[in-house]
């Protein structure tokens, strides 16, 4: 039986995806970390992500996103602080 997609709810589908996007940007803002105006900027676009893909079902995956792009963000400032940019 085939899901009748008038009854999904826009908004819960794109906090979802808001969702898991968070946890991929923020695993690329770690790596992004080696410059670091790129990995804070990544970092700061997983967290916003994170905040609004908490208001779905996949709150989880939203908490895990925000922890690792508020690792990716410490990371990141703290190499830039080593680095001397």
């Amino acid at each position: 039986m085939e899901p009748n997609y008038l009854d999904l709810d826009p908004e819960e589908r794109i906090n979802k995806l808001l969702a898991f996007l968070s946890v991929i940007l923020g695993a690329s803002s770690i790596c992004a970390g080696l410059y670091p105006p790129l990995g804070i900027i990544a970092g700061a676009i997983s967290l916003f992500s994170g905040i609004r893909g908490r208001r779905s079902s996949s709150r989880k995956v939203a908490t895990l996103g925000i922890i690792i792009s508020a690792f990716g963000i410490t990371m990141s400032v703290v190499f830039w602080i080593f680095l001397g940019i």
